[in-house]
């Protein structure tokens, strides 16, 4: 998943009548003279000939009447915040890999690409409706072709690669869009003649190991649609949560209560691969009209008990259960103060050792 335009899309947000105007967030461009880079534009602006990591003088020498505005990094960072809690919500296993991407494993909330599909309509529609920012969403069976799916459409993207159609997909895209293949691998990998996907993938393995050692095995695997790199978080978790949206509002309450047991079982499944204890358990609702509240109770110790969250989510959730008129849009729960468990490893990955054979084929 990666949000359009993430910081030019906020400062629309913020200010709708900037909208459709080439907008760029960077340095202070002095009327040319400017000395810093561009650290995101809208897609007006590229359309331009603008781009991230230009220096702010050259953007303002191709369009000196767009927007040039100050990076608001506060405010960027509140934003990506809550929506990645939101993905978060939707995902099995999720990784936030910058301020506006990140990867979700669904494998076992899905068990088709099909039902994957749906869980990342719900998923944008979700932080559309929260925090009107549209992204653009790969499905695939790994972590490589996602992102690259997920840059094939865009703005407000969905592209869904099937495991039987990943060659066909990467084949005649360029080597550069594969993220690390930059202008000086690119020109190497063209001066023997390969240019796109296709090229690569009819390149002997041996060949890109002794071109780029290590990397060409991780550019062979990629290249094939093999690479397996897990979903896991980078850094030490400070909560996690699960959320459903109804399709249609809810005045049952039981079904709210199923939805909640439901959710339980996906937050735990997430917190025992995770690793972690909990001792704070909250829950969210939303009713029509987004009026959204929280609660949450504090445990006399950390532990990681099925159980236990379901019992407390739903003492929670009954404060709640008494005026059935009032219709229900979304229903979350949420653990925090989380700690590792005594004892957790990492698991060594073998994929680096296997393509390696692989490539000596």
């Amino acid at each position: 998943m990666d949000i359009d335009s993430f910081y030019p899309s906020v400062e629309v947000r913020e200010n709708p009548s900037l909208r459709g105007l080439p907008i760029v967030v960077g340095a202070d461009p002095k009327e040319g003279k400017g000395r810093g880079v561009v650290a995101s534009c809208s897609y007006e602006a590229r359309k331009l000939g603008i781009h991230a990591g230009q220096p702010i003088s050259r953007a303002y020498k191709l369009c000196p009447r767009a927007v040039y505005l100050r990076p608001n990094f506060a405010l960027y960072g509140k934003v990506s915040e809550r929506v990645m809690n939101t993905i978060r919500g939707f995902a099995d296993r999720f990784e936030q890999v910058s301020i506006d991407e990140a990867f979700a494993d669904v494998s076992q909330s899905a068990s088709d690409h099909e039902g994957a599909r749906r869980i990342a309509v719900l998923m944008k529609k979700d932080i559309l409706d929260g925090e009107g920012l549209t992204c653009s969403v790969g499905i695939a069976p790994n972590k490589s072709t996602a992102k690259i799916a997920a840059e094939f459409e865009k703005p407000n993207g969905l592209t869904v690669v099937e495991p039987q159609k990943i060659l066909e997909f990467l084949a005649p895209l360029p080597v550069s869009a594969i993220t690390g293949v930059g202008p000086k691998t690119r020109e190497f990998l063209g001066s023997i003649g390969v240019n796109n996907i296709r090229d690569l993938q009819a390149l002997a393995g041996k060949d890109l190991v002794k071109y780029f050692g290590k990397t060409g095995v991780w550019l062979w695997g990629v290249a094939h649609g093999l690479e397996e790199i897990p979903v896991r978080e980078k850094n030490l978790m400070k909560s996690l949560n699960a959320e459903h949206t109804f399709e249609s509002d809810v005045s049952d309450r039981s079904l709210v209560h199923t939805k909640l047991s439901e959710l339980a079982v996906k937050l735990h499944r997430r917190l025992q691969s995770a690793g972690y204890e909990y001792r704070v358990v909250g829950v969210k609702i939303r009713f029509t009209h987004f009026q959204t509240y929280t609660r949450e109770n504090t445990l006399p110790n950390h532990t990681d008990d099925e159980a236990t969250m379901l019992s407390e989510a739903r003492n929670l959730l009954r404060e709640f259960d008494g005026d059935n008129r009032k219709k229900v849009r979304l229903i979350g729960i949420r653990v925090s103060d989380l700690k590792p468990k005594e004892g957790q490893r990492k698991a060594e990955e073998g994929l680096e050792a296997w393509l390696h054979s692989q490539t000596q084929s």
